[in-house]
């Protein structure tokens, strides 16, 4: 059963952290809750609506920005204690704004999450987690990787407290104290956790995790075992989780799961009988222009009505109610006039008053500000400072990046900048307009490209793929439509194996290339090394004298796998190209050391044709796309001048004309693909024959012609003769 939901908007606050909004207990039957939220200008309030009117309820001065808000009390009591997390600094205040709680933790990282269970206060910086116990330091962690959200399962059905870390190795780590009771491995970036039902399930030990990629998991957490239960797998691609929340918002009886995603979509799945196989039923979905921080299920309009409360990254506060708003005007059919209520009169002059006083407001301060800037004495001009909310992720479905900046006022303008190649794809949720600009590869520079956003765009998606082998820089320059005109610079490093991510498991069975590194570099070094060649490498080197990562390629899915120690490190890949790319970086960067390095490279020539096999569907579909694109233009000019003839076309010719919207698009979205394709054949033909010491090069266009009268038998034999 789908849901009719309608969009109130209630205020506007700062700039929001993600999960910073809950509602607030209701008091009694029937009655409706208040919203508590709190912003990065360290203002932190709790407001009703009465009538449609703002009540505020208390309302602090603002201090440093918050990071987290949470809902506490003693266990088995109403949860309706509100502590705040603000650099390494927790505060509580009571629903009347009275404060109870401050507590310095000490800690040297700024406080990034934070969870209340009963007198136990858990909070995470980037690596540490620590537990207080009645604002006693009690039990700690060092994670090896970045922490992004910390629970614990429901400590009044377990009568213990078990801390679960969300970790940025795809891994859920469970805590026994000080010590790693479970690593529970996942196969995205974990970015959110949440309590199934919001109690754990009928056991406590329940955990709905959110993933960077858009999946939804759940897993049953025991002392000796943990069990998978489902993950979401309808197979469509969503942005990244930021907030989770169970609450019934049909009266059914049967709770659903409140989604708020990194791209503005916010979705309602029902959490009944079809969840146990991880087929959700999805009963609603709205979207915004820009990412959703907070949500949380109540009643907070108006008595009766459930809805979804949901804070947005500019700070707007806004409800999805099932409540029909607009009752209160109402259309006459007969004489074509709106007939509006006293009351929605009554808003709409007091809307009126409100926007002419912020005009008068703006004005004075325009006038002031000019004053100031044409004074020749002490004339000033200050540049505003905008805070630009920005994420470059990698995408496994379609082996691309997606960079996503969100700034808090309407954006102007970005500018693309890129000294290495890199392909812009084209974003369906992108309404700008983009242009290129001519640029000088032996300069450095090989991207120049401009988008240009519609009115009130906050928030800018672009889509770009990398070449491997290549590494360098890319830089946005944001310009925000704000007076004086300014600019910020964002940089992204773009790494030579790019394209790689990481997973959990290792298939010995592949035919494996192997290098072998030795000299006189430290742990530290080696590492260091790799993280300059990888994606999703922790800054700090992990625990141990051996360390061992495990990648997959995005685009071929090609396995690589990593372990270094002091002295020694040894690579395993079944593509030869990236053991090439990875010889010649880290021979690079042993020599900026001045160290010397004794290599040995053990070649499999079965991996060869091993990755080739791997290509060839992605190769026969990109040809087959490109054929079928370049037959449009000559059956449209047919269609157009001699349409009977169209009756004597062949079927597969028809079909053609009749998906050309589909091929075009598809083309559209991937109009380098087969260029890349026929760049990483050439590498992988170049680089077997350079581990052997033979020179290939000139025999490339012949490899070209081959591809181009594509065959895979044929480019087997090819590569078979030339290494005779």
């Amino acid at each position: 059963m789908e849901m009719e939901l309608s969009r109130v908007d209630y205020t506007l606050v700062g700039i929001t952290a993600p999960q910073t909004m809950k509602l607030l207990p209701s008091t009694g039957t029937g009655m409706t809750q208040k919203v508590t939220v709190a912003d990065q200008d360290g203002v932190l309030q709790v407001f009703s609506v009465k009538k449609g009117d703002i009540q505020i309820g208390f309302k602090t001065l603002p201090s440093a920005g918050i990071s987290r808000l949470e809902l506490g009390g003693a266990l088995g009591t109403v949860k309706d204690k509100i502590f705040v997390s603000s650099e390494n600094e927790v505060r509580g205040y009571t629903k009347k704004g009275k404060l109870f709680l401050g507590f310095d933790t000490n800690l040297t990282e700024h406080i990034k999450s934070m969870h209340v269970s009963g007198s136990n206060l858990l909070v995470c910086g980037k690596h540490a987690y620590n537990q207080y116990h009645d604002c006693k330091d009690t039990n700690s962690y060092l994670c090896g990787d970045e922490i992004n959200d910390v629970i614990s399962l429901s400590a009044e059905k377990n009568n213990r407290l078990t801390p679960v870390l969300a970790c940025e190795d795809r891994t859920l780590r469970v805590l026994d104290r000080s010590s790693l009771l479970h690593n529970i491995e996942v196969d995205a970036i974990p970015t959110v956790l949440h309590l199934n039902g919001n109690e754990g399930g009928e056991t406590g030990d329940e955990i709905l995790y959110g993933t960077a990629d858009g999946r939804v998991g759940l897993v049953c957490i025991g002392r000796t075992e943990v069990n998978h239960r489902w993950i979401l797998n309808d197979g469509k691609h969503r942005g990244g989780i930021l907030c989770m929340d169970c609450y019934d918002m049909s009266g059914d009886g049967v709770l659903d799961l409140l989604i708020g995603r990194q791209d503005g979509t916010l979705d309602i799945f029902s959490l009944g009988d079809d969840a146990g196989d991880g087929k959700l039923t999805q009963r609603f979905s709205y979207s915004c222009n820009e990412s959703i921080t907070s949500i949380h299920g109540g009643v907070v309009g108006n008595a009766g009505y459930e809805e979804v409360v949901a804070s947005t990254y500019t700070g707007w506060i806004f409800g999805l109610t099932t409540e029909v708003v607009d009752k209160q005007i109402l259309m006459d059919t007969e004489t074509g006039s709106m007939n509006i209520s006293q009351d929605a009169q009554q808003k709409i002059m007091r809307l009126r008053m409100e926007i002419d006083e912020i005009e008068q407001r703006v004005n004075r301060e325009r006038e002031k500000y000019q004053a100031a800037t044409q004074d020749k004495v002490d004339g000033l001009s200050a540049i505003p400072f905008i805070a630009i909310n920005d994420k470059m992720t990698l995408c496994r479905e379609d082996a691309s990046y997606s960079l996503v900046l969100e700034v808090q006022t309407p954006i102007d303008n970005v500018l693309i900048q890129s000294d290495v190649p890199v392909d812009l794809l084209d974003v369906e949720r992108n309404s700008a307009v983009v242009s290129y600009s001519a640029c000088e590869p032996a300069s450095g520079n090989y991207l120049l490209a401009t988008y240009r956003c519609q009115m009130n765009t906050t928030r800018l998606e672009l889509k770009l793929r990398t070449i491997e082998g290549q590494h360098g820089t890319l830089r946005t320059y944001v310009t925000p439509l704000v007076q004086p005109k300014c600019c910020q610079v964002r940089q992204y490093k773009i790494k030579p194996l790019s394209l790689h991510i990481r997973c959990h498991s290792f298939d010995h069975q592949r035919p494996y290339n192997i290098l072998t590194l030795k000299g006189a570099f430290s742990l530290g070094e080696i590492h260091t090394w790799v993280s300059f060649c990888l994606p999703e490498i922790p800054e700090k080197v992990p625990t141990g004298d051996k360390v061992t990562f495990t990648f997959v390629s995005t685009f071929l899915d090609t396995v690589l796998h990593c372990s270094y120690s002091k002295g020694e490190a040894e690579f395993k890949s079944d593509n030869i190209s990236t053991i090439s790319i990875l010889k010649d970086i880290l021979t690079k960067e042993a020599t900026k050391k001045k160290i010397k390095l004794d290599l040995l490279c053990a070649v499999n020539d079965e991996s060869v044709v091993h990755t080739l096999q791997l290509l060839h569907p992605k190769l026969k579909v990109q040809l087959a796309l490109s054929k079928q694109v370049s037959l449009l233009e000559a059956l449209r000019e047919l269609e157009t001048h001699d349409a009977e003839s169209l009756e004597c076309l062949l079927p597969e010719y028809k079909q053609i004309l009749k998906n050309e919207k589909e091929l075009l698009t598809q083309y559209k979205r991937q109009p380098a693909h087969l260029d890349r394709l026929y760049g990483m054949i050439t590498d992988l033909y170049i680089d077997r024959h350079k581990f052997k010491g033979i020179n290939v090069k000139g025999k490339v266009p012949q490899l070209i012609e081959i591809l181009d009268k594509y065959d895979l038998q044929n480019l087997l034999d090819f590569f078979q003769q030339q290494s005779v």
